[in-house]
């Protein structure tokens, strides 16, 4: 039996070197549709875009509906789009049955008859319409108001995938894979180096998400010393990262062991649980600085250099340090409202916090992510964000070497 029902959609941009192309005939094929290209043109130089119509044939309404919701996602859009549809949410915390998923690609939806961005972009939310109808952001699902209009369906929706590929070749232009343990690790850095000292010069914000084995390794002094320079502008972390920070400066141990000598000291294992109750008592690491008790490592610099921080924490934190966010719901939203402006972020030896900021990121955030696992940037790309580049290191021989190239002469 022929196919009965057919949508024509259109492709344009870098869609054979991003190979959004393959992707959506491939989308279309194994849902069970068929297509015919109508229209194809090829760009003449690296920078043309490319153009595809395609014209795309299904036996159900059903079965249509998937497909077309599939190749959304890769940016192929109706020919002739109409406006959004949207709902009323009906309760609290739940968006209305048939929301729009969001990616975390560029996205417009169609407002009376007007392509409109859509703001604070984020992978795994809906799309909510202002009260005017005229503006449009994404909505995290627990921030759902009754009332709210949220968008639904797939008409009017208009995606913009980055091209990763050629992303990934101005950031990491040695790199053929996101990542490997066989690269050369003094090209990555100076790439970094570079990524860095392009994001300042841009006016944007670096972002550095890091784990424990930053202090663990010995990398907490080198860590401090990009805060205090300028070259590290907000800082996520969790519980442990601070707490061991604040014991190295404390006692000179972390977890207990000197970082001197590499040995355990006597008592050693009470000294994380005296540091969190030294913070405790002064209420805040804040107010240990201005009283003079904290007065070196990362989350000092932090404080007087006025880098903003977002400590997440997790159920099998001690204490935790009164600044910790123990909410994680709490702890998304902060990590939120200090996301716009972000242009790089640096993630080092964090496989849970990696991925937790990785889905709250646009696409266009440049992400590299240093760590001894290949998993973690695995995991991180699985899970959607496609924009990041790996180095498998440990972390205090990556620290070292991303200072002294920061701290040549750029050139």
């Amino acid at each position: 039996m022929p196919a009965r029902h057919v949508e024509h959609v259109e492709l344009s941009g870098h869609i054979l070197d991003s190979l959004l192309l393959p992707k959506v005939l491939d989308a279309i094929v194994t849902r069970g549709a068929t297509y015919a290209i109508q229209e194809f043109k090829v760009g003449t130089t690296q920078n043309d875009p490319s153009y595809a119509r395609i014209e795309v044939r299904a036996d159900g309404a059903a079965k249509l509906d998937a497909v077309l919701t599939e190749i959304l996602s890769h940016g192929a859009t109706p020919v002739h789009p109409a406006d959004c549809a949207t709902a009323v949410a009906d309760r609290d915390g739940a968006f209305p049955d048939g929301f729009y998923c969001s990616t975390n690609f560029r996205t417009q939806v169609r407002l009376g008859g007007e392509w409109v961005e859509v703001e604070d972009q984020e992978m795994d939310c809906g799309i909510a319409l202002d009260p005017a109808g005229r503006g449009a952001r994404c909505l995290p699902m627990v921030a759902v108001k009754a009332g709210d209009k949220i968008v639904v369906g797939r008409a009017g929706i208009r995606v913009l995938p980055e091209d990763a590929a050629a992303k990934k070749h101005e950031l990491f232009e040695f790199m053929t894979s996101a990542v490997s343990s066989e690269k050369p690790k003094g090209v990555s850095v100076r790439e970094i180096a570079a990524a860095i000292r392009r994001t300042r010069a841009a006016g944007e914000k670096v972002l550095a998400v890091l784990g424990p084995a930053v202090v663990h390794t010995g990398g907490a002094a080198l860590v401090a010393g990009l805060v205090r320079d300028g070259f590290v502008n907000v800082l996520f972390a969790g519980n442990a990262l601070a707490t061991h920070d604040i014991e190295q400066a404390f006692y000179g141990t972390s977890l207990g062991v000197s970082l001197e000598h590499g040995l355990p000291t006597d008592e050693g294992h009470e000294h994380h649980l005296r540091t969190i109750n030294t913070i405790r008592r002064h209420g805040s690491i804040r107010a240990a600085v201005e009283a003079g008790r904290l007065t070196s490592g990362i989350m000092y610099e932090c404080v007087t250099a006025k880098v903003p921080f977002v400590l997440a924490g997790s159920i099998r934190d001690d204490g935790p340090l009164p600044d910790v966010v123990t909410d994680s719901l709490a702890a998304q939203d902060a990590m939120r409202r200090l996301i716009p402006g972000v242009g790089f972020c640096l993630m080092v030896a964090t496989t849970l916090h990696s991925i937790a900021v990785g889905n709250l990121l646009p696409a266009w955030v440049k992400v590299a992510c240093v760590d001894i696992s290949p998993a973690t940037v695995t995991k991180l790309m699985d899970r959607g964000s496609t924009q990041t580049v790996g180095i498998v290191s440990d972390a205090e021989p990556f620290l070292r070497e991303l200072d002294a190239a920061l701290r040549r002469p750029a050139g």
